[in-house]
């Protein structure tokens, strides 16, 4: 089982090689990631003109264990809205914090706007830088 849940920005840490990236390579490969953040993460790497089939490599390099965003993490991630809205967190990063906190385990990210919400959503949030 995997022990901790990425979002994008974890895992473009990893792909452009940022401050951060060695934390988050501990946990590779089988490391937990929402759909939702893996589209972010494509979005992401198309907007710097990166072939769609090469994006598609990079990602499958990194061996994630990718969980469909379904039904009931489609309201896990609409119920945390009332609490990460102060924080401007976005669909994708509601996601990443609703499946961590339905596998109980922690959720890593680069944006220290999860640090003040940890609490109010009940996730485990470690930041890696």
């Amino acid at each position: 089982m995997a022990d901790v849940v990425l979002d994008a920005s974890a895992i473009l840490a990893v792909i452009f090689d940022e401050p951060g990236s060695d934390q988050v390579e501990e946990h590779l490969p089988g490391a937990l990631v929402s759909a939702i953040n893996i589209s972010e993460v494509a979005a992401r790497l198309l907007s710097f003109d990166m072939p769609g089939d090469v994006a598609e490599t990079v990602i499958d390099t990194l061996q994630l264990s990718i969980q469909p965003f379904d039904y009931d993490q489609a309201l896990a991630t609409a119920q945390l809205r009332s609490v990460t809205r102060s924080a401007g967190l976005s669909l994708g990063d509601r996601a990443c914090l609703a499946l961590a906190k339905a596998r109980q385990t922690p959720a890593l990210t680069a944006d220290t706007a999860w640090h003040d919400i940890a609490a109010a959503a009940a996730v485990d949030v470690e930041l890696i830088r």
